[in-house]
């Protein structure tokens, strides 16, 4: 309340009260509310702030750091679904806060979550016949495959398989050896497991509600970092945030969705021809086929399981239809749905893929080919390899 009522205010305090106004009636949006400061801050005050900023940072990461993974997936299914969800939006702009965001973020649980969680179940099976193999073979021992006998220096092999797998003893002094002085399997407790499955599954759920979110203000929050990269960067930061959501698209649509098809495709061929534990070599498939040539390691496993136990059609059948495969995704699907986004020679992928999961985990199937790609962007531009923020076009001579 003003001392003096009668004195008329002046024309910055209508205009503030105007803005107030006007922000109370309406959403705030990035960069409406932006301006110069009246007085520059000294050089104190910004180092100050500089350092408030970066704890309060350490502070929010430290406090998410359980929840930085599931985050971390959320953001990269929103970069990648948004092309197609931003079409919906266009569509039917009058359900754009909820039932969009709800519908999509359903369609990732059937796409996703429900394929994975029938593979845990096949595993789970999986692991359970081969529990009963093991404690068979550790009463009778393993008898040497029908292969053996066709193999150069047979007889040796047939002789070291007889002697460290062929009777119960050996198996039992191949147990002991493999782990130590505790006997038996290392298997964790029903409670540690049961602990583990419900410590994933809020990660899940967490995930797929910060997905909902980043949905359905998704244009806020990609407005709200441009407009901070540029501030903090210029045009260079922007540039390059750009290349980081393209290559995360292209990494996502060309490595995890060709990868997921691959191992469905091929663990239902598994399961036909009568591999063992068709589930677990689907979901190894569909793993190592993000690393260039890895599913080539699947499959011919798999094959190799099958000619062990002497069906050599069914072998023959799965390396035939794995190079089929496998062919049509790297060279047809891939590049198409990859397109220019990357750009990475091979070895810079297969660099960034595994040093990505080695610093990242599984998270770092998609940031290590995104940072990767990040900085051949920024290489090329510095070398003038192309133009861009770093390396400007020249401007055309005036006539």
């Amino acid at each position: 309340m003003p001392e003096h009522p009668d004195q008329p205010t002046s024309d910055h305090d209508s205009q503030n009260r105007g803005a107030a106004a006007a922000g109370a009636s309406q959403p705030a949006w990035p960069g409406a509310f932006t301006a110069a400061p009246a007085h520059a801050p000294t050089r104190g005050q910004l180092r100050a702030g500089l350092v408030a900023v970066l704890l309060l940072t350490l502070a929010a990461l430290w406090t998410l750091r359980e929840f930085l993974p599931a985050l971390g997936w959320a953001v990269v299914f929103a970069v990648s679904l948004w092309p197609w969800y931003a079409g919906l939006r266009g569509r039917w702009p009058r359900h754009s806060r909820a039932l969009l965001p709800a519908m999509v973020t359903l369609l990732i649980v059937l796409a996703f979550v429900v394929p994975l969680a029938v593979v845990v179940v096949g595993i789970a099976h999986d692991s359970t016949a081969l529990l009963q193999w093991w404690e068979q073979a550790r009463q009778q021992g393993i008898s040497p495959p029908a292969l053996l006998h066709h193999l150069p220096a047979s007889d040796q092999l047939t002789a070291w398989w007889q002697a460290n797998l062929g009777t119960p003893d050996a198996i039992g002094q191949f147990s002991h050896r493999a782990t130590g002085a505790r006997g038996g399997l290392p298997i964790a407790t029903g409670r540690k497991l049961l602990a583990e499955v419900v410590r994933r599954l809020l990660l899940v759920a967490f995930m797929l509600l910060a997905l909902f979110f980043l949905l359905r203000d998704g244009e806020a929050v990609a407005e709200g970092l441009r407009i901070g990269s540029r501030r903090a960067f210029g045009p260079a930061g922007e540039h390059v945030g750009r290349q980081i959501v393209q290559a995360i698209r292209g990494t996502v649509n060309g490595l995890l969705v060709v990868g997921f098809g691959e191992g469905v495709i091929l663990g239902v061929a598994y399961g036909v021809a009568g591999v063992p534990h068709p589930a677990l070599f689907g979901l190894l498939t569909g793993l190592l086929s993000a690393v260039p040539f890895g599913a080539v390691l699947a499959y011919a496993a798999a094959a190799g399981l099958l000619a062990a136990g002497g069906d050599i059609g069914a072998a023959v059948a799965i390396a035939v239809l794995g190079s089929v495969v496998v062919f049509v995704a790297d060279h047809f699907v891939r590049p198409v749905l990859i397109g220019g986004a990357t750009r990475l020679p091979f070895v810079w992928v297969l660099l960034g893929i595994l040093g990505g999961i080695e610093a990242w985990g599984l998270l770092g199937l998609v940031l290590g080919p995104a940072l990767m790609a990040a900085l051949m962007l920024l290489w090329r531009e510095w070398v003038g390899a192309q133009p861009g923020p770093l390396n400007p076009a020249p401007a055309p001579d005036k006539v």
